[in-house]
């Protein structure tokens, strides 16, 4: 896997352009990378409703909740699909807006230094061997070109967010996620 610098855009990745994202600030380095979880209709997997959202197509008529959520303007950097493929909807060196009002260590608007991963899946429910292999690997990538990104840097929505947002929830592993560090995570970009 690797990163195109000019681009902002994993090779491996398919790329579905969201518009939900912007410059990042002036000066603005990327330091943290936030993991999130995601799945439309909530607990169920498959299907294009998550492209559609992040790219402000989702049809409210499909199902109760999408009426409740189709005008919302968000998206994520990544999305990791249950059988671990990965797709990008924003480049790397741009704002997603995936994090919302977030703070981290004192500084507040996470979108600003951070790039954001969503797991497809629930925080009341385990995540699958495939995607943390996908996680892994991309985490590797990220973190070879944003070296600001170490293993205190690698937090939940849970994290930057906690009166609002409780994923990826109880069943993420962290000390598996967090233990690349111990694996020689860094590689060239």
């Amino acid at each position: 896997m690797r990163l195109n610098l000019d681009t902002g855009q994993v090779t491996e990745a398919r790329f579905v352009a969201s518009p939900n994202c912007d410059a990042r600030p002036e000066g603005a380095e990327v330091d943290l990378l936030v993991i999130h979880c995601i799945s439309l209709p909530p607990h169920r997997y498959g299907g294009n409703d998550i492209e559609a959202f992040f790219c402000n197509c989702l049809d409210g008529s499909r199902h109760p909740y999408f009426h409740k959520i189709q005008h919302l303007k968000v998206s994520a950097h990544f999305l990791i699909r249950r059988d671990g493929e990965l797709l990008q909807f924003v480049a790397t060196h741009m704002r997603a807006w995936h994090a919302g009002v977030s703070e981290h260590h004192g500084r507040c608007d996470v979108n600003d230094f951070s790039i954001g991963v969503e797991l497809e899946g629930a925080d009341d429910q385990p995540f699958a061997e495939r995607q943390y292999q996908t996680l892994i690997e991309l985490t590797r990538v990220l973190t070879a070109v944003y070296p600001g990104i170490d293993a205190a840097n690698l937090v939940g929505h849970c994290d930057v967010a906690p009166a609002r947002k409780t994923d990826p929830g109880p069943y993420f592993d962290w000390k598996r996620y967090r233990g690349i560090t111990n694996d020689g995570w860094r590689t060239e970009p």
